[in-house]
């Protein structure tokens, strides 16, 4: 694709002198981020096993993924974390993301899957749990598109609002949108924009939904099954 993005680039140089800095940091941002995710290509050449791991805040997502990550030898990739790590390099693109965040804009769902490609590129592992997204259908949608997999399964952990808002408010993490407002506006952002991602998945019957309610070790018995099950059919 090298080829095809020199002109291009070119191309945005010149507009670049035409248009000024400002018109060129809009658009060369869009335009790059693009040209290096068609030049990186998909990840189907290593062909890792993803799972997706949704559940709305205070469903426990994140300690089971440490259980799993320690039973059953996933890596753990969390976009949040990828996104701030991002962020704290101090790298022209932390910095963008950094300042869209400020402007209260949604970071573009090809630089989430940026990060996610690389890090799953660089990894010695082939086994990735995908924590936290995607988190709308766009999401979805581009990261099939850009990377060529679909996850082999959806790890969703379902928890009524009330224990949820139980938890957040009982845990303490210093985390200043933990409070009763907050957190409720965070539940409906997760019922709107990622229970359509589950419905789809639920209709290719990839959903594998656990009671997130009970204790955790009752739930990690409940996500026991399901990995054993997955990899038994693996074998088979």
């Amino acid at each position: 694709s090298l080829p095809l993005s020199l002109p291009l680039a070119f191309g945005i140089l010149s507009l670049q002198r035409s248009f000024g800095p400002v018109f060129f940091s809009w658009l060369s941002w869009e335009v790059l981020l693009m040209l290096q995710l068609r030049q990186e290509g998909s990840l189907t050449e290593k062909k890792p096993t993803v799972v997706f791991v949704l559940g709305g805040p205070g469903s426990g997502k994140g300690t089971q993924c440490a259980d799993i990550v320690q039973h059953f030898g996933f890596t753990h990739l969390s976009a949040g974390d990828l996104l701030r790590a991002e962020i704290k390099s101090g790298s022209e693109n932390g910095t963008m993301i950094q300042n869209m965040i400020k402007e209260g804009k949604i970071v573009p769902s090809e630089v989430t899957i940026k990060l996610l490609q690389k890090a799953i590129q660089e990894s010695g592992n082939d086994k990735f749990l995908i924590d936290g997204f995607p988190r709308n259908e766009e999401n979805r949608a581009a990261f099939e598109a850009v990377t060529k997999i679909e996850p082999e399964f959806v790890l969703f952990f379902d928890c009524s609002e009330e224990e949820m808002e139980r938890r957040l408010l009982s845990r303490n993490q210093g985390r200043e949108d933990d409070n009763i407002e907050t957190i409720r506006k965070r539940f409906n952002v997760f019922l709107e924009s990622s229970l359509p991602v589950i419905e789809y998945y639920n209709s290719k019957e990839k959903v594998r939904k656990i009671d997130a309610g009970k204790s955790v070790e009752e739930v990690f018995e409940a996500v026991k099954v399901i990995f054993t099950s997955n990899s038994e059919k693996a074998t088979v």
